[in-house]
């Protein structure tokens, strides 16, 4: 599948401010799933210089830095990505002990996945509901983590949310309702556990309930063979081709489009206009 995603970040200041370096992660990565054919980023104003870096989770990561005062920042993406993941069943698990829960992964792979398998002190209700769900899939891993995308959106209502950080898996739980990040979080807590390696991924989506006009999150759990795997536990579903992955990381804060902040005694508002669309092919430049 071969689409192209316009995605356009304004803010706003309601007095001219003095902008702090800015993290932008907003290049969809290249891999066996998806391949980045063209991508163009742009800033208003200029900025004073572009760093580019690969992240610590792997993440294609640009900083920004500007001079004097400003009122507004707009940052403008054009990218095309052609997508790959038509089956996503297509994996092998090569260690068995990787099939039952909980997992128990290979020392080495153990200390290299620490920070996706750390999980918080959760409440009796969350912690309840992973057992539920552990008991119910007899235990097996890969039916557990189908089982568990279909029960959140089957058990707690979706809801748009566009400003404010990821809720706690609790703070769902007690709501009964979530954005497509708050049943991330408690996906990827609920898979931690189990003792399931997992991690936060923002990108984009074509679908019925996400909507395109807004970025997308949902969760990747590693596998021993098949490495990391995508579950949208928005819609109950693997990930496939209709979704573009954008950034990863063990917490939300490090996946997030845009990170920075800014000195001066202003209030500040954001807003994201962002299309997508299906190419035919890749449009000469």
């Amino acid at each position: 599948m071969l689409l192209k995603i316009i995605h356009r970040t304004r803010y706003h200041y309601s007095q001219p401010v003095f902008l702090e370096p800015f993290t932008v992660r907003l290049r969809p990565r290249s891999d066996a799933n998806q391949t980045v054919r063209s991508y163009n980023i742009d800033f208003t104003p200029i900025p004073s210089g572009v760093s580019h870096c690969i992240g610590l989770d792997g993440n294609h990561n640009e900083t920004i830095w500007f001079g004097g005062l400003h009122e507004n920042l707009l940052i403008e993406v054009h990218t095309v990505v052609e997508t790959h993941h038509v089956d996503p069943f297509n994996f092998l698990v090569t260690d068995p002990a990787a099939l039952s829960l909980p997992v128990k992964y290979q020392p080495n792979l153990e200390t290299a996945l620490a920070h996706y398998l750390r999980h918080n002190n959760t409440s009796p209700q969350v912690d309840a509901f992973a057992q539920e769900i552990m008991q119910a899939a007899k235990y097996e891993t890969i039916k557990f983590l189908m089982l568990l995308a279909e029960q959140i959106p089957t058990r707690l209502n979706y809801m748009l949310r566009e400003h404010g950080d990821s809720w706690t898996p609790e703070e769902t739980m007690k709501h009964g309702e979530g954005a497509c990040r708050d049943f991330s979080v408690l996906f990827i807590e609920v898979c931690r556990i189990a003792g399931i390696a997992a991690r936060f991924v923002s990108g984009y989506c074509i679908g019925d309930i996400a909507s395109s006009n807004h970025m997308h999150a949902w969760a990747e759990v590693y596998l021993p063979g098949a490495g990391w795997r995508g579950f949208d536990p928005s819609r109950g579903v693997t990930t496939s081709d209709d979704h573009v992955a954008v950034a990863a990381s063990h917490n939300p804060q490090d996946a997030s489009p845009t990170s920075g902040n800014y000195r001066g005694q202003a209030t500040s508002s954001m807003e994201a206009d962002i299309s997508i669309r299906l190419m035919n092919s890749v449009e000469p430049s």
